[in-house]
């Protein structure tokens, strides 16, 4: 498995998630960076975490599958955009999207 650093947002809530279902996966690697952990496993070399709200846009250009899911998971997604610049649709999905 692919997974992202330690001390990201989603790990603290990823490796309970795998304790309370018996799971033990194999780390591969470690990435501080997201969009190189997607990259890595585009490649063929693991599975990883992914949101639903980047799931969309990810898997169709990178020839991911979803395996599975969880709604005990969280993550945290930060956007950084100006008032006069065109965003990408992703950006624009986050800013826009409710709180829960």
């Amino acid at each position: 498995m692919l997974q992202p650093a330690r001390h990201s947002t989603l790990r603290p809530t990823l490796d309970p998630e795998f304790d309370t279902h018996g799971a033990l996966p194999r780390s591969i690697g470690e990435f501080e960076d997201r969009a190189l952990l997607t990259v890595f496993a585009a490649r063929g070399l693991g599975v990883v975490p992914e949101n639903r709200l980047d799931a969309g846009d990810v898997r169709p250009m990178r020839g991911l599958w979803r395996l599975g899911g969880s709604d005990d998971l969280n993550d945290e997604i930060h956007a950084i955009r100006s008032r006069r610049a065109q965003h990408h649709p992703f950006v624009a999905h986050v800013v826009n999207a409710p709180e829960s």
